[in-house]
């Protein structure tokens, strides 16, 4: 069973492709649907499935956060869908706020990944069997006895801690450079392909109502 992790970068997307004898091939690719072909799931770091406004919001998220005490920042707001067809922030935090809650404009930054999912998994229905929503510090946390990691992953401890997690759990990440990828995405991509592998296994943890669906049919859980 082939499966992957992936993680949004500058360039694209971080894929860590995880072969049937448990080889990682790290690379990074310009669209996601690129990375789709031959695998049993792909994680993606990246929110699929959005309310049609921003309160009370996916309940996914709420979980996420109360598992994840002093990281709980790192799960960032979803926007409503009405905000994400904005293509200013001005307009998706207007829009956001007129429907109950403001959009932050670290939020508004992934809005162009976010499109490119959701118009994947809108366009594609096959690959709602494939691509599952993941989230990196989740998975680390699982891999830390359920702790968050509390260090951040861009200093030198927070990196080299992560790098021992993903070592110790047989995903060991032997590249911390790819042109267009920072050496944080690279780690991201990794963790939700360990979350891949789980749910391939039928191990992982699902967070959200497992019949929580948008208006589409896109499923609103996190899983880890």
């Amino acid at each position: 069973m082939i499966v992957a992790g992936a993680d949004g970068c500058r360039t694209g997307w971080v894929i860590c492709r995880r072969e049937a004898n448990g080889a990682l091939d790290i690379k990074v690719v310009k669209a996601l649907a690129d990375a789709c072909e031959g695998l049993s799931i792909l994680a993606v770091d990246m929110p699929i499935g959005l309310c049609d406004t921003p309160r009370p919001g996916r309940a996914c998220e709420g979980e996420a956060r109360a598992l994840l005490p002093g990281k709980a920042s790192s799960v960032f707001p979803t926007p409503c869908r009405p905000a994400l067809a904005c293509t200013t922030h001005a307009q998706a935090n207007a829009t956001s706020r007129t429907l109950g809650m403001g959009l932050n404009q670290q939020t508004f930054h992934l809005f162009p990944k976010m499109r490119e999912v959701d118009e994947l998994l809108r366009t594609n229905r096959k690959l709602r069997r494939v691509v599952y929503e993941a989230h990196p510090e989740l998975a680390f946390a699982r891999m830390n006895g359920g702790l968050p990691v509390l260090s951040k992953k861009r200093t030198p401890d927070g990196y080299k801690q992560r790098l021992k997690l993903l070592e110790r759990h047989g995903f060991p990440c032997a590249v911390d450079r790819l042109p267009g990828a920072a050496r944080d995405d690279i780690l991201d991509a990794v963790a939700v392909c360990r979350t891949a592998t789980l749910i391939a296994s039928g191990a992982a943890t699902r967070l959200g109502p497992a019949k929580a669906r948008d208006r589409y049919g896109l499923p609103m859980n996190i899983w880890f």
